[in-house]
């Protein structure tokens, strides 16, 4: 066994791994193109395959998800509505909220590609990030988070004790900006939560000292107040409210960044 080994040894270091997925990709079906039709298939899987973390990530599919889960909670509903629901319904406020700046991402860099007005991959891609940088910028100026920005940009080694002279587009990349996004959303996210909660808090109070003071102290609070909170959601119209306060709080970006 030894010996086999040792003869194929040389044998093994002689192949060529590009050179053998580029003659694996000729006898593929479909591939004839060779290694950069394989390359390009592999690139269009991984592209597919992170869109939903870009989706989370860079939208502010973010805060609708997390404020409908509070609110969801503070109903005290516990599986109503359905995750699924929620995380639909947070999809499609998205596209609504950031539909000028899909249209932008569209028109400016993955149209002109597709139609093949544009070969460069590159500019393609950066007319295509320009809108959506555009709107994480905006909104994280328009909560106020920018110092969320400098923290990153510090702990990148960037010199920040002159803020002024540090410009968006020069000096925050997408691997500063993106997390600063989210981190900004999750604040936003977490501030109207905390409005949606203090109304239901209130009834859950009301009513635990109203059991506690007919001696039914054995009674779940949660069980008597659920039909009260229910009541007073829909007499406001409570998802009307919460979702065009969501939608109105997308700031939209009037220039660039």
């Amino acid at each position: 066994m030894i010996a086999l080994l040792a003869q194929a040894a040389p044998a093994l270091d002689s192949i060529n791994p590009i050179g053998v997925l580029e003659d694996a990709a000729k006898n593929v079906p479909g591939f004839e193109g060779g290694l950069s039709s394989a390359l390009n298939i592999v690139l269009l899987m991984t592209v597919l395959t992170v869109a939903p973390s870009i989706l989370i990530l860079c939208t502010c599919f973010t805060r609708m998800v997390v404020v409908l889960g509070l609110l969801r909670q503070a109903l005290g509903t516990q599986t109503l509505p359905p995750s699924q629901v929620i995380v639909g319904l947070s999809v499609l406020l998205t596209a609504v909220a950031m539909g000028g700046t899909f249209t932008r991402m569209w028109d400016e860099g993955i149209g002109p590609y597709a139609r093949g007005e544009q070969k460069d991959q590159m500019a393609a891609w950066d007319g295509a990030k320009k809108p959506l940088r555009e709107f994480m910028i905006a909104q994280i100026e328009a909560t106020g988070n920018v110092p969320t920005v400098m923290m990153m940009l510090e702990h990148r080694g960037i010199d920040v004790s002159e803020p002024e002279n540090l410009t968006w587009e020069r000096d925050v990349d997408l691997l500063t900006l993106v997390p600063s996004f989210v981190i900004s959303e999750l604040k936003t996210a977490f501030l109207i939560g905390f409005r949606i909660y203090l109304p239901f808090l209130v009834i859950d109070m009301v009513v635990s000292s109203v059991l506690v003071s007919m001696g039914m102290m054995m009674l779940p609070p949660v069980l008597v107040s659920l039909p009260f909170k229910l009541l007073l959601f829909v007499l406001v119209d409570g998802w009307s409210l919460v979702v065009g306060a969501l939608l109105t709080g997308v700031m939209t970006p009037i220039g660039g960044g």
